[in-house]
């Protein structure tokens, strides 16, 4: 008996098939998802969140990426159609083999031990190229996941950070939570489900497409009462698999909302535990540890609240999908096997019809079993494109006006409003020149802070123009400056780079600020925002004012850490070293007053009075 296909023609037959399937598989993959990127909610959440990527410039490399993994895909069915029937030469031959021992028939044996031989020597090269395939495979498909993730976390970072985004989203109607969690993890989780669904449909449906000409030229008819059904196990495979994946969609689709409720759960109680880290030393001082415990408790029992469920529906899920695949090795033996006794096919015959079947099987099922990983998918694709429409909406936020001005700082019918719209600040107008240093003063609520949150574009609640120097010539230092991880050179100099500045410099500025003690530990990497204590990092803030010189200076209760003494020493240093700055300072202390040539009084419901050349004394 012959072998199952003219094997010294297959590598060019191989590549005359790939050819034509693999044009056929990119037209349809590339129709397919237009259409779903069109029509579902989950599609134009995707166009929405990473377009992008496969668009533009971006476009020459993914484009390209997308194309060589879609063929390695192709490719991979192609190798286990051939294994098929590398199969049924295998075990054919050792049905002859036997049959020949049953006659004494020595060279009938000898054909049927050649064949066997012959068709290991075919596995082992279909197994050398499946192989290197692989290899190739994941290689590739972690370089373009690698080139995806730094796009889309280069852009969701921008788009969170570009306007201030990460801070003005607190105004928005429905604030998004963990943003981190966002873009460290959920973009990696949704860029390897895409490629993992995207071509693993692929795969599937190519793998349909290939087994079902195999199946349906091995494939008996059979009577069902009475009835006789032409290559029966060609529908029989395809009505086994409707109905397991009907009742596994039945059985998954909640788990879409379970899992997207699961992230957000976990993310709660992962940000409690950061923020119990942050502020240990305040929690400590309040003996706050049993109501951070208590807290602590509750939020963990909702995530195993929300996990129980999860683990719930997704068994019974499992458990379906499980009878169903272990139901369908034995099925196709089931109805070849009479077949097989009456002589109508042969051994290799019968295992090469499981083998399509399976294949078919398994691949009509890829969409079952993928259920839960989509819904995976997509609660994580929702949470990417919450992100990037909370940035969007904070961007539609209300903000102040602002030109730029050398050297002078205007406040023009400037209103500043609470969250609900009351006013704090009204019709503010105001002129500062170079030298000019202005301090505001009021009660506590009056908006004094708010005020410096709307002149820096931050506040949503304001109308009005502010003029000041761009944004290099200016600077905004709040109450506990900000002080980045990083060695001390770093805190020192940020917002600039650390390289903005030598050395000496930066030793030099350290002393004037009496910080001479950190003047030898520029290169050491710490946590300095829990290092330093309060006075020390306000002391640090007037170090940046003096070295990044700006043309005006916004500072909100930037001595409120220190004693008078240095405070003094601080404000006479900043107007000795940089005469011409402008300040603009909010204040308790009325030892701040003496340090400025104006005061602005905010009286509250939108009042204000604005003193120049006031009496210090």
């Amino acid at each position: 008996m012959p072998a199952s296909r003219d094997w010294s023609d297959e590598l060019a037959g191989s590549a005359r098939w790939l050819l034509i399937a693999f044009p056929i598989a990119a037209v349809v993959f590339l129709l397919v998802t237009v259409l779903l990127l069109r029509i579902t909610v989950w599609g134009r959440h995707f166009r929405i969140v990473t377009g992008g990527f496969f668009t533009g410039s971006a476009a020459l490399r993914s484009i390209p990426m997308v194309g060589v993994l879609m063929l390695s895909a192709v490719l991979s069915v192609r190798v286990q159609v051939l294994l098929s029937y590398q199969g049924n030469d295998m075990f054919s031959a050792l049905q002859r083999a036997a049959q020949a021992m049953g006659r004494r028939d020595g060279h009938g044996l000898d054909a049927a031990e050649n064949a066997f031989w012959h068709s290991l020597a075919i596995f082992a090269l279909l197994a050398i190229t499946e192989v290197v395939r692989t290899q190739l495979d994941f290689y590739l498909g972690q370089i373009f996941e690698i080139g995806w993730r730094r796009w889309l976390t280069d852009n969701l970072t921008e788009t969170w950070i570009g306007d201030r985004a990460y801070y003005r989203a607190r105004f928005i109607k429905e604030p998004i939570d963990n943003p981190d969690q966002r873009i460290q993890q959920d973009v990696g989780d949704m860029i390897s489900g895409a490629r993992s669904l995207s071509l693993g449909a692929v795969t599937a449906v190519v793998s349909v497409v290939s087994f079902s000409e195999i199946l349906w030229h091995l494939s008996e008819p059979l009577k069902i009462a009475g009835v006789e059904i032409p290559r029966a196990m060609v529908f029989l495979v395809f009505v086994y698999v409707l109905v397991a994946t009907v009742v596994a969609f039945w059985l998954g689709r909640p788990l879409i909302q379970l899992g997207f409720r699961y992230q957000a759960v976990t993310a709660d109680f992962r940000y409690a535990l950061v923020r119990l880290r942050e502020n240990a030393e305040r929690i400590a001082f309040y003996r706050g540890g049993g109501a951070e415990s208590t807290g602590l408790r509750t939020l963990f029992a909702e995530v195993l609240r929300v996990y129980y469920r999860l683990v719930l529906f997704t068994t019974r899920f499992i458990g379906w999908n499980s009878a169903a695949t272990e139901v369908a090795k034995v099925f196709p033996w089931l109805i070849q096997a009479p077949h097989f006794f009456v002589g109508t096919l042969t051994l290799g015959d019968v295992n090469q019809t499981g083998s399509a079947f399976g294949q078919i099987q398994e691949s009509l099922s890829f969409f079952r079993n993928s259920y839960s990983q989509f819904a995976s998918f997509r609660a994580t694709m929702l949470r990417l494109y919450g992100l990037v429409e909370a940035s969007e909406e904070s961007r539609r936020l209300p903000t102040i006006g602002v030109r730029a001005l050398d050297g002078s700082v205007e406040l023009t019918q400037v209103d500043v409003s609470k969250p609900d719209g009351a006013l704090l600040i009204e019709e503010l107008n105001l002129r500062l020149r170079s030298g000019d240093a202005v301090v505001v003063k009021g009660l506590s609520g009056t908006g004094k802070t708010t005020l410096l949150r709307a002149i820096a574009e931050m506040w949503p609640y304001t109308r009005g123009v502010v003029g000041r120097p761009e944004a290099s010539g200016t600077m905004f230092i709040s109450q506990l400056p900000y002080l980045p991880l990083g060695d001390l050179r770093a805190a020192v100099t940020y917002p600039a780079t650390p390289d903005s500045a030598s050395d000496a410099e930066l030793r030099a500025v350290l002393t004037k600020v009496q910080l001479g003690h950190l003047a030898t530990r520029l290169d050491d990497q710490a946590d300095w925002a829990n290092i330093l204590s309060p006075g020390e990092q306000q002391r640090l803030a007037f170090a940046r004012i003096i070295l990044i010189r700006p043309e005006a200076a916004f500072l909100d209760e930037a001595t409120s850490a220190v004693d008078e003494g240095l405070e003094f020493s601080l404000y006479t240093l900043i107007r000795t070293e940089l005469p011409d700055i402008i300040l603009f300072s909010t204040a308790h202390r009325t030892t701040v007053d003496q340090h400025h040539t104006a005061r602005l009084e905010l009286t509250g419901g939108g009042g204000w009075l604005f003193v120049p050349h006031f009496d210090k004394r």
